[in-house]
């Protein structure tokens, strides 16, 4: 079997395996966000600034992905809500099945918000569906601001960019004004956010995001993906 074709079959049970996550997720209310970056962007920071700032009855498990370690679940764990390490031993994203056996054992009647913090890339991960309501995109300031025209597909499949590290700004040569408008030829209909994890500065503009997000699956049902 030549590549193409095995690449076709792979992304087909990876979608068969994602609708029933999805359809699993609607059925218990259970609103799942699947965040995306290069290494190093700061998706660990931002759930840890997230879930530091959630009360101890929140309903919001996190799972995290990652090639090795399990540091990045540990760091998560601290805030006293589920947190489960997927270790993919090399694998460059997450897949469906990889989510589906990390969910094992978990009540999702006992969730409503699951966080997915995707293996840290650009490319591959915008293949793969998990389930999710919507993927996340992070940017930080310490990359290039052409990165949306770079990576375009991760940008296009994204309702959400959060430029993170905007402390940086002083001392970065990076155009905030021009990634945005890059980021919006790519994907017009893209909210976008600018936060930074280290001062707290955007991060309530960030948790509104969530609520009014959460508000509309609530009244309206989990969406489908871009």
């Amino acid at each position: 079997m030549s590549r193409v074709p095995l690449e076709r079959k792979v992304l087909s049970e990876n979608e068969h395996i994602a609708a029933g996550l999805r359809e699993r997720f609607a059925r218990h209310g259970v609103l799942c966000l699947n965040f995306i970056s290069a290494p190093g962007a700061g998706k660990t920071a931002l759930l840890e600034r997230t879930l530091e700032g959630f009360p101890a009855g929140r309903r919001v498990a996190v799972l995290a992905g990652d090639i090795q370690t399990d540091n990045d679940a540990r760091r998560l764990a601290r805030f006293g809500f589920p947190a489960r390490q997927i270790t993919t031993a090399g694998a460059c994203h997450l897949d469906a099945r990889m989510i589906e056996r990390a969910l094992e054992g978990w009540d999702l009647e006992a969730l409503d918000l699951l966080f997915i913090e995707n293996v840290g890339n650009l490319v591959c991960p915008s293949s793969y569906d998990l389930g999710e309501a919507a993927k996340i995109v992070l940017l930080s300031v310490a990359e290039g601001e052409d990165k949306p025209l770079k990576y375009p597909s991760i940008f296009f499949k994204s309702e959400l960019l959060i430029v993170n590290k905007i402390d940086l700004l002083p001392y970065v040569p990076f155009d905030l004004a021009r990634a945005r408008e890059n980021a919006l030829r790519v994907q017009p209909a893209l909210e976008i956010v600018e936060v930074s994890c280290t001062t707290g500065q955007g991060l309530d503009a960030w948790q509104r995001w969530l609520d009014r997000r959460q508000a509309r699956a609530a009244a309206l049902g989990i969406p489908l993906p871009l």
